[in-house]
């Protein structure tokens, strides 16, 4: 009898256990507005980003705790506008081999500036189901108005939540879920400066709840093609602004020859571009380089006509001209075919 006695109690104790046993969450920090610091309680610009370090910014929100086992790790400490390809790939090689581990999820905080970026590239380059969100902040540590400690604890639930798994990468960001490929940078100030025009906000979090309500179409992560684990480098994609009277077809050019594989223009309306541009731009297909045509306007489609789609100008549909940059570099790794690059676009 007594000895059941011992075996039930020990049997409650691991089902106890078993119930209380928290996800694994990993922070990786990247630096930031989140990171950053002034020596003023009123001022929310002229702050130094990437001061704090990923200990500190854990100690800041000791709530985080409740919601799981917290590890932490400092990738880089910079301004996100100093963002590097280097930085990228030893981000997505550390996220991948976390995942591979008993690790539920990573977050990822990160300076406002090119989160967008990072968060599509990872999109595209991590290959696990498991929840990967980046977060950050639009007022430094030091400000009375904070934002950096609420967004983390609910970059922080939304990673350790089950309902999470399959959704891709996702940004985290005053209350609002947005997905990777979907998500811009809207406003260059306020809190609430991050929205999807085209797509929508995946879901929201309140007081550490996670609400879906809707999804990203767009294939990502374990459907993507592109592995990152062997490459050391990516290949050169630089960005062109359309406008009028635009004469950077003759910077176009120049890049061509310092050895730029390929160039997103960002057009004017539906992705047009001025004749100026678009002249040295034909001249440039023909000699190797890969064209692709976005937009300077925030939501909407662009249109490339059959005639430039059968010259080689790649369509990249609603994607800004910095995300149609990172799949860009990464098709380029792939193929140097622009049919074959156009089916990326497509797809992701």
């Amino acid at each position: 009898m007594k000895k059941m006695l011992m075996c039930a109690a020990m049997a409650l104790s691991l089902g106890a256990g078993i119930l209380e046993a928290k996800p694994k969450v990993a922070i990786l920090a990247t630096g930031g507005t989140i990171a950053g610091s002034i020596d003023s309680s009123i001022a929310t610009t002229g702050y130094t980003a990437g001061v704090l370090g990923v200990d500190t910014l854990i100690k800041a929100v000791p709530q985080i705790q409740d919601l799981a086992v917290i590890s932490g790790d400092q990738i880089a400490n910079i301004d996100s506008k100093d963002m590097t390809n280097e930085i990228w790939l030893k981000l997505a090689k550390e996220v991948n081999r976390l995942l591979k581990s008993d690790v539920d999820g990573v977050v990822i905080t990160h300076g406002t500036d090119t989160m967008e970026e990072t968060a599509y590239f990872l999109n595209l380059t991590v290959k696990s189901d498991k929840p990967v969100v980046l977060v950050g902040a639009m007022r430094p540590s030091t400000a009375i108005s904070a934002d950096g400690p609420k967004n983390l604890y609910n970059a922080v639930a939304l990673a350790a939540n089950p309902q999470a798994k399959n959704k891709g990468v996702m940004v985290a960001m005053n209350d609002r879920i947005q997905s990777a490929r979907g998500v811009v940078k809207t406003h260059s100030l306020n809190v609430n400066a991050f929205s999807s025009p085209d797509m929508g906000d995946m879901g929201y979090i309140v007081d550490g709840k996670v609400f879906f309500y809707n999804t990203n179409t767009k294939l990502h992560t374990k459907k993507s093609p592109f592995d990152v684990s062997k490459l050391k480098e990516l290949p050169k994609v630089d960005i062109l602004y359309s406008y009028a009277n635009d004469g950077s077809g003759v910077a176009a050019k120049a890049l061509f020859e310092n050895g730029t594989k390929g160039i997103v223009v960002a057009g004017t309306g539906a992705g047009s571009i001025h004749d100026y541009q678009k002249d040295v731009l034909k001249e440039l297909l023909k000699k190797g380089l890969n064209v692709a045509v976005s937009s300077r306007v925030v939501a909407g489609r662009v249109a490339v006509s059959d005639t430039d789609a059968k010259l080689g100008f790649i369509d990249t549909g609603d994607m800004s001209p910095q995300k149609a940059r990172v799949l860009l570099m990464l098709a380029l790794t792939k193929t140097n075919d622009p049919k074959k690059i156009q089916e990326y676009f497509l797809k992701y």
